[in-house]
This record gives C-alpha cells, sequence and structure tokens, in this order.
C-alpha cells in the first residue's frame, strides 16, 4: 500500500478502534435488578426486600418509563448487598418491557448501545426518553434481555459493600457465543470457568455443569452452562446476593414474609438458598467470601 493510501487508512480506522475498545461502565452500585410485582404487593415487596437487606429507599412515584402510554409505580432499594428497581404497573405493561433482567448506567447512552450492537447484542426497540435520561433494552446471544439508560444528572450513590452476581442460565447452544458478546462489550474478564462443577447447584445432582464467573465494571455475572432440565425454582433466579451471615439474613427474610424456596445447600461461593418475596420475586442469597 502506498503511503499515501496507508496513512489514510490509519486516520480512518483509529476512530473505530477507539469505539470498540470504550468501557461504558458507571459501577455497579447503579447497576438494578428490574423487579416487576403486582401493584397491590408493590408496598409488601419494597419493605421485605429492606428488611432482608438493609439500606434506604427512594421516593416512590408514579411515572410513565415506557415510550408507549403506560403508567406505573416505581422505586429504587438501594441496599448494601445491591439494588433493584420495583415497578407496579396501574396499566398493561408495553411490550418489550417486563422480561429485561436488569438495568445497565452507562456514560454514554448511544456509544454504549452501538458497541453492544458490534458485538452481537440486537436492539429491542430505539433509544427512547424517559423523565430523567434515556434508555434502550437489548437482547444478547441466549435471548438474555437487559436495560441501558443513562441519567441527565448523574447519580451519586456509595458504593456497594457486596456486589451481586446477575445470574444466567444458558445451555452450550449459545453460552459461548453470549459469553463472547459480553466479555468484549463489557471490558469484562471471565475469573473463572469449571467445566465440570457439581450439578446440584442448579437442582440437578448426580450431574455435573459448567459455571462462568464473569466480572466487569457492571459488576458479576454467573454464567451456569446445563442441559436445561432444570428442576423450579432454579433459572428463575435473576440476581444472587451475597451477605456476611446468611443465616441471620434468612431469619430477617422470614421475619419480613420471605418465602425459603430451596434449603441451604453447597455453592460455589459457600452456603446458598434461594427465596421468595412478597409479589412473587425470587432470588438467591449466598454467603459472602470472607475478606
Amino acid at each position: 500500500m502506498r503511503p499515501f493510501l496507508l496513512a489514510c487508512a490509519l486516520v480512518v480506522a483509529t476512530p473505530v478502534l477507539a469505539q470498540q475498545t470504550a468501557d461504558y461502565a458507571v459501577g455497579p452500585q447503579y447497576d438494578t435488578t428490574h423487579v416487576y410485582v403486582p401493584e397491590d404487593q408493590f408496598d409488601s415487596f419494597v419493605t421485605s426486600f429492606q428488611a432482608t437487606f438493609g439500606g434506604t429507599t427512594s421516593k416512590q412515584g408514579v411515572f410513565q418509563v415506557t415510550p408507549t402510554t403506560s403508567l406505573t409505580k416505581s422505586q429504587l432499594v438501594l441496599t448494601p448487598a445491591g439494588t433493584v428497581s420495583v415497578f407496579g404497573f396501574k396499566t398493561p405493561i408495553p411490550f418489550p418491557f417486563g422480561d429485561e433482567r436488569t438495568g445497565y448506567l452507562v456514560t454514554d447512552i448511544d456509544a454504549a448501545v452501538k458497541a453492544a450492537v458490534q458485538h452481537g447484542a440486537v436492539r429491542r426497540l430505539v433509544t427512547f426518553p424517559d423523565p430523567i435520561g434515556r434508555d434502550s433494552l437489548i437482547q444478547w446471544p441466549g435471548g438474555v434481555n437487559m436495560q441501558l439508560y443513562w441519567h441527565t444528572t448523574k447519580p451519586s450513590y456509595a458504593p456497594l459493600e457486596t456486589v451481586p452476581e446477575n445470574r444466567i442460565y444458558l445451555t452450550e447452544d449459545a453460552a459461548d457465543r453470549f459469553v463472547k458478546s459480553w466479555v468484549g462489550y463489557a471490558k469484562a474478564k471471565v475469573t473463572a470457568d469449571d467445566r465440570a462443577a457439581p450439578g446440584a447447584e442448579v437442582g440437578e445432582p448426580g450431574k455435573t455443569i459448567r459455571r462462568i464467573a464473569i466480572t466487569s465494571g457492571y459488576g458479576k455475572m454467573v454464567v451456569f452452562v446445563t442441559d436445561g432440565l432444570l428442576p423450579w425454582p432454579y433459572g428463575r433466579d435473576m440476581t444472587g446476593y451475597a451477605v456476611p451471615d446468611l443465616d441471620a439474613t434468612l431469619a430477617k427474610a422470614k421475619a419480613a414474609g420471605v418465602e425459603t424456596l430451596v434449603q441451604p445447600y453447597a455453592a460455589a461461593a459457600g452456603r446458598a438458598v434461594i427465596v421468595r418475596f412478597p409479589g412473587g420475586y425470587i432470588a438467591e442469597i449466598h454467603s459472602a467470601p470472607a475478606k
């Protein structure tokens, strides 16, 4: 290639490379699990979640958070173990809302969505304004749905004491494609890839599964690669919360009306349980590693 043409190629390629290597994450304290509950159980869920994990709540309000006509109660519960965005719709929930597992705050919504698409995600709708910023819903290989969002005024939340895990269940058909896409987009690191993890962790004793642990600026993620033959409630737990004292946390949860669906069992991080909060939200809670 002639020097002039080579120089032109370098000038054109540099911005693209910079965009591909950007990290749009803000921090795990700004990343929320989206919890949809019946409107009449909204307050019961918020009270039980805060009683279990501590922390504070934002002011409850009624908003239109979708680009088409709708109305929902909305509130944040900010705990030391992770944050949830709670929705209790007063109207039918417009498609495709309701099945996104998480909302991730990004520094630049347009650039972040473009980068996600470049790494294998698809947009489920165009980026739209909400009362405090802009949002997009995207889907990764394997059908993993999430929200990317940006605030007009950057929020300021305290760092988490323990970072929750985004728990994703996939078959081998999609697992490697998802991991490649997410790691590329999130500038993430695979911290463990156990191809012979005990199936008892997902309700399949006597079998082995693959367990992939990933960390990034968005927080932690665990991908369980299974045959898909999971007994209920495994696979319904979207988030795993780490706590310093599992028994004490369970006692608080029980007092707040939280149901234990799976009794304490041995997991990669120690002991774990699966619980159901008022309103139907199912979560895993596990012992935090000793510091």
